[in-house]
Formats: C-alpha cells, sequence, structure tokens
C-alpha cells in the first residue's frame, strides 16, 4: 500500500482526529485558524475546539487579492501566481499559529483549507444556458500540504456544485452535524461578507434541513469604509449609529431579483459591490447622502434582507445562533431584534463554538466527515457527498 494511502488510512480509523480547520471569507479581512479535536462522525460527531486565532492579512495582502476579486475581467498571470502564493502565506500563518501554541506539525492529522473565494457564479448570477453553477476559490492545497508537511483537504465546494448545488452555503453541513438539538428548531445565522442561514428543526428530520444566502452581510458595509474611511470595518457601528436609515435608498438596495428568487439561493460581491451601491443612489436620488446615512441604511439593509428571507422560507425562529463579523454589529443585531421582536438572538458561543472560529470548524467538520464518515443522508434539499480534495505532503 502507498505509504501516503495508509497514513490517510490510520486517520480515519482513529478514534480521535486533530484538524485545522481554516477560512478566509469574502470579507478578506484574515485567515481563521481553529485547531479541533473529533470524535466520531456523522450526527454523533463530536468537536472540541483546542485552539483558535485570526491572523489578520495586511494592506499588500489584500491589494493583491482584490485585483482579481469578484471582477469579471482580469489578468490572469495575477490568477496564476496567487494560487500557490495564498497557500504559501498561509501555510506561514500556520506554522506560526502552531508554533505560539507549542504544537508541532506532527502532532496535526490533517488540514481543512476552505482556501480564497476570488469568484461565485451560480447559474442563477450568470445566466448563462450552456454553463453550470461555478465558483472558485484558490490558494492551492499541494503547496499547503507541502510547506506545512501536513495532509491536506481542500476546495471543498466543487464537489457541491459537481452534485448540482450552487457550491454555498457549505455551512449546512457542519451545523446539521455539529448543532442541531433534538426538541429545538434553531436558526444558525453567519454574517459574514455574504449573510446565511442554516435551518434546523427540532424532528432533526434531515429533509427539512436547509441553508440560503440571504444578501449582504458586511461586504457592502466594509468596502464603503475602506473607500471613505480608509478603515476596514465600522468598529461597533460607530460611524454608522450617527445617521439615519434614508427610506428611497433601502427600497433601491432592495430592488434586485436575488431577493425574489426562491430559497435555496446564493449570491456574492460579484453582484453586491459598490458600484451596486452607486446605482441604487442614483436611481434614489440619494447620491448626497452623508456616510452615517449610508452606512445606517447598509445596516438596515444587511437586516431586512435577512427577515426577509426567514419570512419568505417560512420560518418564524424562536432562537437564532448568529456568528461571523455583523454579530459585532450593535446596529445591525439591533435592527434583527426590532424586527423579530418575537425571537431570542444567541452566539453560537451559547453552543460551545466560538461564533468567530464556527466557519473554520465548520470546514474541519466537513474534513472530518470525508475521513470518517460519509454514510449521513442530508435529505433532498442539501447534495449527500463527501467533500473535499486530497493533498499529500510527499
Amino acid at each position: 500500500m502507498n505509504k501516503n494511502i495508509q497514513k490517510l488510512y490510520q486517520i480515519s480509523a482513529k478514534e480521535e482526529r486533530r484538524i485545522i480547520g481554516l477560512m478566509s471569507g469574502t470579507s478578506l479581512d484574515g485567515l481563521d485558524i481553529a485547531l479541533c479535536k473529533y470524535k466520531g462522525s456523522g450526527l454523533k460527531t463530536e468537536v472540541t475546539v483546542e485552539r483558535f486565532t485570526t491572523v489578520n492579512y495586511n494592506e499588500a495582502f489584500k491589494a493583491e487579492i482584490r485585483k482579481i476579486f469578484a471582477k469579471s475581467t482580469i489578468d490572469f498571470l495575477q490568477l496564476c501566481v496567487l494560487h500557490p502564493y495564498i497557500a504559501q502565506k498561509h501555510a506561514e500563518m500556520i506554522l506560526s499559529a502552531l508554533k505560539s501554541w507549542g504544537i508541532t506539525p506532527e502532532e496535526v492529522d490533517v488540514i481543512a483549507s476552505h482556501g480564497q473565494t476570488v469568484y461565485h457564479a451560480p447559474k442563477i448570477q450568470h445566466q448563462i444556458d450552456l454553463y453550470p453553477n461555478s465558483t472558485l476559490q484558490i490558494g492551492d492545497g499541494d503547496h499547503l500540504a507541502v510547506a506545512t508537511g501536513i495532509i491536506t483537504l481542500s476546495d471543498f465546494r466543487q464537489k457541491h456544485c459537481a452534485a448540482g448545488g450552487e457550491g454555498a452555503p457549505l455551512a449546512v453541513y457542519g451545523d446539521y452535524l455539529i448543532f442541531s438539538q433534538k426538541g429545538e428548531d434553531r436558526i444558525l445565522l453567519n454574517m459574514g461578507g455574504i449573510a446565511n442561514f442554516t435551518y434546523l428543526p427540532a424532528d432533526l428530520d434531515a429533509d427539512r434541513v436547509f441553508a440560503t444566502d440571504t444578501g449582504t452581510g458586511n461586504t457592502l458595509l466594509d468596502a464603503y469604509m475602506q473607500k471613505h474611511f480608509g478603515r476596514a470595518f465600522d468598529q461597533d457601528a460607530q460611524e454608522a449609529s450617527k445617521g439615519a436609515v434614508d427610506i428611497e435608498l433601502l427600497k433601491a438596495l432592495k430592488n434586485h431579483s436575488f431577493f425574489a428568487a426562491p430559497v435555496p439561493k446564493t449570491t456574492g460581491p460579484e453582484v453586491f459591490n459598490l458600484a451596486y451601491l452607486e446605482a441604487a443612489q442614483l436611481r434614489s436620488n440619494t447620491i448626497t447622502l452623508s456616510h452615517s446615512d449610508v452606512l445606517a441604511t447598509l445596516c438596515a439593509f444587511t437586516a431586512d434582507t435577512i427577515i426577509a428571507c426567514l419570512s419568505q422560507s417560512g420560518i418564524q425562529p424562536e432562537k437564532v445562533f448568529m456568528s461571523g463579523g455583523g454579530m459585532h454589529n450593535p446596529l445591525v443585531v439591533q435592527k434583527l431584534k426590532e424586527g423579530l421582536p418575537h425571537t431570542q438572538f444567541l452566539r453560537t458561543d451559547d453552543l460551545g463554538i466560538h461564533g468567530d472560529a464556527k466557519e473554520a470548524v465548520l470546514f474541519a467538520t466537513l474534513a472530518n466527515e470525508a475521513l470518517a464518515g460519509g454514510e449521513i443522508s442530508f435529505g433532498t434539499k442539501v447534495p449527500s457527498v463527501s467533500m473535499g480534495k486530497i493533498s499529500f505532503p510527499h
């Protein structure tokens, strides 16, 4: 037996597996690194987050990614060189984190790398009959494996597309395996660059489980702050709280076919970006609004579209467990609570997984399922597939 295959077999048979989950989202703020310990698989999955950190990207690194990020016309040389370069940088971040934790690479079984999304194009978005749903994440798994010496699973979203999905949101798999609770309906709401939620029914019926994007999370807010304030995001909604929601601009922002499309659905910064905001301002004659008023309106846009998507799905949630950067925005959270006054808003921290670590943990869970599970049905709305391409270090 090939020694790499043998090692993979041994890892899959272990009672406990140590998996590093990586997440770099559309906000381009940094790399989330979660060191997780797993027992079991499927609905018997037990996960403990041993360590977690976020390594912030410097502005030069962000600028290199933005040269191709969510753009229909790019320099293909830039795409080609970024694919290994991002992996090399991620490997440096992982090795540095492990060193600070006093853990050697040999003590880690596998890495689960989401990579960096640079373009997301489901059919609902590209609308080209000839082509299927598609999405592209870069940060090559082979480079990551060789640089760290750790077996790496990567490029998870392609299998989802191949099986008829849109490549997102993938949170539904980990949400169902880790956070389902018999006797309690739950909504797992992640507010990253794009917001999405997973519905977990109290009867644990996989046929009723589904996940969908709702629209923007932080992507417009962050992009606007970067352009007009030179800051990565609006800390504690300090600028947005100085403004007032402009109803006409809010109406214009909501005037997009995505919001009327049936769930589940996905989208990305390719659609909702500063050009979209500017077009909405021109249509609503609000181009002279103050920056604070625009930010306040964007907060309302995020909250309102989340609420509308829940309503469209026929869900009246008793409990919503939040994660992602948006959970730190008090104005967005306030507007969610005002729009859903009978709903209790909590964080995934209350379920044992820090909200900032959740996405990285979910990709580690996908890797655990690919290695030791793969026997559970996710019902009719979610493809029941094992995801992740395997890269060996030797």
